[in-house]
C-alpha cells in the first residue's frame, strides 16, 4: 500500500540536473506517479518551500533512510536477526527492488533514540564507512571521548536528513552545509578564550537596562579638586620619609609649551620685527598682520627712493605698469573677486569711475583702469582736456583707447547713479595748484556725493581736509605718513630692487611675504 511509505525519510537522485533531495514521505500518488516530501533538502541545503512533489520520470534513484515507527515494529516482527529485506530503487523511471541487510548490530537508530544522542537522521548513501558504524562505533566509545569537530564524515553520493549532521558527545554540532569546517579547539589556551568569551557574550540580553547611561550625572560626581590635594597629601607623605622631594604638577608657567598645528615647533633663531630702519622717518610707523614694522618716509625720500631705481633701470613705464596691475589686483578682490566676477554672473558686472589728472599719478589710474576693463570691469575714465600731457599719461591712454572703457572729459557725463568704486588719482605732490581747477572741485563733489567707497593711489601728505573722502589708500614700496582722511592704508611692491634702498641709507627686507599688496595697521606712538 502506498499509505504504508507516510512518513518515511528517503533519499531521491534526480540526476546531474536536479541533484539530490532528501525529506519525509507526505504523500504518494499511484495514479500520477508523483512522491511528495515535506521539510525537503536540496543537496544538504534546506529549501525554502515546505513541501516538494517529484515525477516518477525525474527520480533516477529513490533510497529509504528510515522507516516510520510502525513499519518498523511490523518490520521487526515479521522478520528474523539476519534476515534479509527489499529496498525499493526508481532507475529511470522503472522501479527495481534489491535485498538490503539488517542485524541487530546495525540498525537504524529510531527517531527518540537520535533525539536523545542530538541528532535527527540517519545514515547517507553506501561509501567507504557507513553513517551507521561510525554512529554505532560513536555509541560504543567511552564517556570521555570526543570527536574532532573538523573530522568531516567521508564524501559519499547522499546527504543525510536533519537538522545537524554531525554531533559530538558534548552536544556541540557542525554546520549544515558540507564545506564549512569547524576550527579546531583544544589546549587550556582555546579554553581560557571561550571562558572570556563566556563571561564577555554570555549575559543574557533581557537583563541589560533599557536606561542610558547618565555621563553628566556620572562626571558630577568626580570631585577633581579633592583628588589632586588627595594625591598631592599622598606624595607630600611619602616623600617626607625618604627625603626625596616630591612630585609636582606644575603651574602653566612651568609646564612643557604646547604649539598650534600652524606653529614651528623647532628652535629657530628669535624672530626680528624690525627689518627696516630709514634714516630720515617720516613720524609714523605702521605693522603687517605677522607683526613685520614697516615705517614710513618722507615724500623727499620717496621721491630719491623712485629716482635712483629709475636710473638703474626700473624706467617710468615699469613702474606705471606694476602699480597699475597691483592696483587692478586690489580693486578686483574689493568689488568681489571670484564672488562678483565669474561668467554666471554676466548680468552683474561692476562698474569703476576713475578720475585722474594730467600727470603721473594719472598715468597709474588710467594704467589700473586697462587691466580691470580687460577683466569684463565696466570702465568710466574721467580726464580733463589739456593741450598738453606728459609723454607717459598719452602712452596709457592709448592702450587705454584700445580696451572697450569709456571715457569722459566733463564731470557732467559722469553716471548719476551710484558705481561699485571710485578709484581717486586727482592729486599730486608737486602741482597744488590743481585744487584750485574748476575740474577738480567738481570731480571731488562728484565724488563726495556719489556714495560709493572710494580707493586712492598713492594719495599726496598734504590734507586740507577739502578732499575726497577715501576708504583705502595704496602706497608704492614705501608708505607715506598719510592723514587720517586716507583711510585704511595699503602698501604695493612695484619691485625696487634691494640694492637701491641700500644705496638711498635704507635697511630694507621685503615685508611682502608671498603677496604683493598687504594691508598696514597704524601702530601707537
Amino acid at each position: 500500500m502506498a499509505g504504508d511509505w507516510l512518513g518515511s525519510i528517503v533519499s531521491i537522485n534526480c540526476g546531474d540536473t536536479l541533484g539530490m533531495y532528501q525529506g519525509r514521505v507526505s504523500a504518494v500518488d499511484q495514479l500520477s506517479q508523483t512522491i511528495s516530501l515535506t521539510q525537503p533538502f536540496h543537496n544538504g541545503v534546506k529549501c525554502l518551500v515546505p513541501e516538494v512533489t517529484f515525477r516518477a520520470g525525474d527520480i533516477v534513484e529513490l533510497k529509504i533512510l528510515e522507516l516510520p515507527v510502525d513499519s518498523r515494529r511490523q518490520t521487526n516482527n515479521q522478520f528474523p536477526e539476519n534476515t534479509t529485506g527489499m529496498t525499493t530503487d526508481y532507475i529511470n523511471g522503472t522501479a527495481k527492488q534489491r535485498p538490503i541487510e539488517t542485524s541487530n548490530a546495525q540498525n537504524i537508530p529510531r527517531r527518540s533514540d537520535a533525539r536523545s544522542n542530538d541528532t535527527v537522521g540517519t545514515s547517507p548513501q553506501p561509501c567507504s564507512k557507513s553513517y551507521v558504524d561510525r554512529h554505532s562505533e560513536g555509541v560504543n566509545q567511552p564517556k570521555n571521548f570526543r570527536r574532532r569537530h573538523n573530522s568531516s564524515p567521508p564524501k559519499c553520493h547522499g546527504h543525510s536528513v536533519g537538522r545537524n549532521q554531525e554531533t559530538d558527545s558534548a552536544g556541540s554540532s557542525s554546520s549544515r552545509y558540507p564545506n564549512q569546517v569547524t576550527p579546531k579547539k583544544s589546549g587550556p589556551k582555546n579554553g581560557q578564550m571561550k571562558a572570556r568569551d563566556d563571561e564577555c557574550f554570555g549575559e543574557d540580553l533581557e537583563e541589560i537596562p533599557d536606561t542610558d547611561f547618565d555621563f553628566e550625572g556620572n562626571l558630577a560626581l568626580f570631585d577633581k579638586a579633592a583628588v589632586f590635594e588627595e594625591i598631592d597629601t599622598h606624595e607630600r607623605k611619602s616623600g617626607g620619609g625618604t627625603g626625596s622631594v616630591p612630585k609636582s604638577r606644575g603651574t602653566p608657567s612651568d609646564r612643557a609649551p604646547t604649539y598650534r598645528h600652524d606653529e614651528n615647533i623647532l628652535e629657530s633663531e628669535p624672530i626680528v620685527y624690525r627689518r627696516i630702519i630709514v634714516p630720515q622717518p617720516g613720524g609714523k610707523e605702521f605693522c603687517t598682520d605677522s607683526g613685520l614694522v614697516v615705517p614710513s618716509i618722507s615724500y623727499v625720500l620717496h621721491k630719491k627712493l623712485l629716482s635712483v631705481a629709475e636710473k638703474h633701470g626700473l624706467s617710468v613705464e615699469k613702474r606705471l605698469e606694476m602699480a597699475g596691475i597691483c592696483a587692478s589686483q586690489m580693486a578686483l578682490t574689493l568689488l568681489g573677486g571670484p564672488n562678483r566676477l565669474n561668467p554666471k554672473n554676466v548680468h552683474q558686472r561692476p562698474t569703476v569711475a576713475f578720475l585722474c589728472g594730467p600727470h603721473i599719478k594719472g598715468a597709474q589710474g588710467i594704467s589700473c583702469g586697462r587691466h580691470l576693463a580687460n577683466h569684463d570691469v565696466d570702465i568710466i575714465l574721467f580726464l580733463p582736456n589739456f593741450m598738453k600731457m606728459l609723454e607717459p599719461v598719452t602712452n596709457e591712454l592709448n592702450l587705454f583707447c584700445q580696451t572697450e572703457g569709456k571715457q569722459v572729459s566733463n564731470v557732467k557725463d559722469l553716471p548719476d547713479c551710484p558705481v561699485d568704486l571710485v578709484i581717486n588719482c586727482l592729486d599730486c605732490h608737486e602741482n597744488a595748484f590743481l585744487r584750485d581747477q574748476p575740474w577738480y572741485r567738481a570731480a571731488v563733489e562728484w565724488a563726495n556725493q556719489n556714495r560709493a567707497p572710494v580707493l586712492n593711489i598713492d594719495p599726496p601728505v598734504t590734507d586740507q581736509g577739502q578732499g575726497i573722502h577715501a576708504k583705502w589708500s595704496l602706497e608704492l614700496g614705501l608708505p607715506l605718513a598719510l592723514g587720517e582722511q586716507a583711510g585704511r592704508v595699503y602698501l604695493c611692491d612695484i619691485g625696487i630692487p634691494q640694492k637701491v634702498f641700500r644705496e638711498v641709507g635704507i635697511t630694507y627686507h621685503s615685508p611682502f611675504g608671498c603677496k604683493f599688496v598687504i594691508p598696514l595697521h597704524s601702530m601707537l606712538e
